[in-house]
């Protein structure tokens, strides 16, 4: 028997476009690959997540329909299919079975994951029952990616003979996932025994990234065949007397290039899956607006990346210097705008307001504020996304400047921290050098005031980044950082800055999600709010 894994790239409430692609898929695996079953993601007519679409009326009308296009056009070939169900009044995470013309299977997901950036139980009805069906003589069981975290529902299976478990996924990336998934995985299947074909999605979804990575594991838990990461592909995998033939198993990135396609395919598809023509952003000559640039170029090709210098006069020319080799490196079209009169048009309107007063972070925000403006502006003549370049330690602490560099539209290093930028860096680079090395080991600044460097605001990232990392993505004490042995006067201080910059991150623009807990979905807290975690008793 021969399986096809079906590693698409879908978009989220494209029924109809949803629809043709996987017949499309289907009389391919049919066809050209002499599949018998094709086994498609989760939700597969509708992409996912589809949050709030799902409590639409319409949007259920239209998914039923495109099932029962699907039904009629293919043939010849089990069609194995993610869909969300109504009955009566209730609403189901659905997969189902379609032979010539009929529907012979469905299966409800048991298991309703509700952490994290998942929010199934808003949604969805737990189903209660397993579900088998025959095939060329073999009793095949479905399940749907949380199912298979789970013990019981492998064990329901394993209880009632099942020969090989099929299981639709959209598991979305992060770093170290993909190890992570196939060793969970792995306990299921030797615990059961069942050999078992994971097709997972690929694609990126306004902050989720799916890396697809779909494997077959054999009844002891080897992976006897693996598919891309980041790649749309379908692939066969034949089974004799209900035990995979081991096929090619697709090598995996080291973590850190892992990362890089991750971002790389998440600024693509929302970028083209939002209909802009390409994307600007300012070029700093610092380290994150570089990667940034290197991220767009690789993401959607030279030609639709525009990059803008806009010096001051505390820009230093080496900055100028470096921003024009990485532009001319990666061969985008790129302009110098000086901001000088428009800074000083501001400083002048306010002159009268501001008299008597120090100058301070307000006058470095108007800079800030008036590169916005250009990169704004440009963005709407070019029908050009405008992304920015702030990563997630400087989205942690606050030290950004709201309807500054924080304006635009897709903020592509967004849950990246400041250490992991430079090793993003220095991986880009050994694929080709477009990052000169004195903006790599050169010290981060803003370059918003005479000689600023970032550890003037704040601890040096070799400590921030962990400490972020324990307050932010593990939920640790100010208590148990400082145990840690991390200095207490840099974890109050880090904390403070976290504690009271919600609201700026409540106004960013979304970002790639790459890590366990990233703002936003991951981690939502309220910006009105008595608790401090930098408060010790």
């Amino acid at each position: 028997m021969k399986v096809a894994l079906a590693q698409i790239n879908l978009l989220v409430g494209d029924i109809a476009g949803n629809a043709a692609k996987i017949i499309h898929t289907a009389i391919h695996a049919r066809d050209q690959l002499a599949a018998e079953i094709v086994v498609f993601p989760e939700l597969t007519v509708t992409g996912y997540p589809p949050e709030d679409l799902l409590l639409r009326a319409d949007f259920i009308n239209q998914t039923e329909k495109a099932v029962e296009k699907i039904v009629s056009e293919v043939s010849g070939i089990d069609v194995v299919l993610g869909c969300p169900e109504r009955v009566q009044d209730k609403l189901f995470n659905s997969a189902v079975v379609l032979r010539d013309g009929k529907i012979i299977a469905r299966y409800r997901k048991n298991k309703l994951p509700n952490y994290g950036v998942f929010d199934e139980h808003r949604y969805f009805d737990s189903g209660q029952e397993i579900c088998i069906f025959t095939k060329s003589g073999s009793r095949l069981g479905l399940t749907i990616c949380e199912d298979i975290w789970q013990t019981d529902v492998v064990g329901q299976y394993h209880d009632a003979g099942v020969d090989i478990l099929l299981t639709l996924n959209a598991s979305p990336f992060h770093s170290g996932k993909i190890l992570e998934r196939e060793n969970i995985v792995r306990e299921r299947v030797k615990a059961s025994g069942i050999p078992l074909v994971y097709v997972n999605q690929i694609g990126g979804q306004d902050e989720l990234v799916f890396d697809g990575a779909s494997f077959v594991m054999d009844r002891r838990g080897e992976v006897v065949f693996r598919a891309e990461e980041f790649a749309e592909q379908t692939s066969i995998v034949e089974f004799v007397e209900n035990q995979p033939i081991k096929g090619n198993c697709a090598p995996l990135y080291s973590e850190v290039s892992s990362d890089y396609q991750a971002l790389v395919l998440g600024v693509r598809d929302y970028v083209n899956k939002n209909g802009f023509q390409g994307a600007v952003l300012g070029l700093s000559g610092g380290i994150d607006s570089a990667l940034v640039l290197a991220l767009a170029v690789d993401a959607l090709g030279k030609d639709k990346v525009t990059a803008v210098l806009m010096p001051y006069r505390y820009t230093q020319q080496m900055s100028i210097d470096d921003a024009e080799a990485e532009a001319k490196a990666l061969g985008v079209s790129y302009h110098i705008i000086s901001i000088e009169p428009a800074v000083q048009a501001f400083e002048d309107m306010l002159a009268n307001i501001f008299a008597d007063t120090p100058k301070d972070a307000t006058e470095e925000n108007i800079q800030a504020r008036c590169r916005g403006i250009v990169l704004m502006a440009l963005s709407n003549k070019q029908g050009k996304i405008l992304l920015t370049t702030g990563n997630k330690s400087e989205m942690s602490v606050g030290y950004a400047t709201l309807y500054g560099d924080m304006a635009g539209g897709f903020a592509p290093i967004k849950d990246v921290p400041k250490l992991l930028v430079y090793k993003l860096a220095n991986y880009r680079n050994s694929i080709s050098p477009v990052i000169p090395e004195r903006v790599i080991i050169r010290p981060p600044s803003a370059e918003l005031a005479p000689d600023q460097i970032d550890e003037d605001s704040l601890p040096p990232y070799t400590i921030l980044d962990p400490i972020l990392e324990m307050y932010v993505e593990q939920d640790k004490s100010v208590e148990e950082i400082i145990a840690a042995g991390f200095p207490r006067k840099d974890v109050i201080r880090a904390i403070s800055l976290v504690d009271r910059n919600e609201y700026k991150r409540r106004q960013s623009p979304p970002g790639i999600r790459i890590t366990p807990r990233a703002f936003g979905r991951d981690r939502r807290y309220p910006i009105t709010s008595g608790f401090k975690g930098c408060k010790i008793d």
